[in-house]
């Protein structure tokens, strides 16, 4: 699991006006789960709070990708 003060910490020092994450699946598939659909939706109230845009949220399975904006899964 991960952590916004870790996903952000960068992003602060920097003076970062936006983020994109990313993370793998080995298993595979792309699809996120419910943990990654609750993780990202905590990175995007951390990042209202510390006026952060997350831009996107992509996952990197073997053969496909999946990405959280082209989804309609990020406002």
């Amino acid at each position: 699991m991960v952590h916004p003060r870790d996903v952000f910490a960068g992003a602060i020092k920097d003076r970062a006006a936006s983020v994109i994450i990313a993370h793998n699946h080995p298993s595979g598939y792309a699809k996120p789960s419910e943990a990654d659909i609750s993780t990202t939706q905590q990175l995007v109230a951390a990042g209202l709070i510390l006026g952060i845009d997350l831009k996107d949220h992509v996952i990197v399975a073997k053969d496909e990708v999946f990405s959280f904006r082209a989804h309609m899964l990020l406002i």
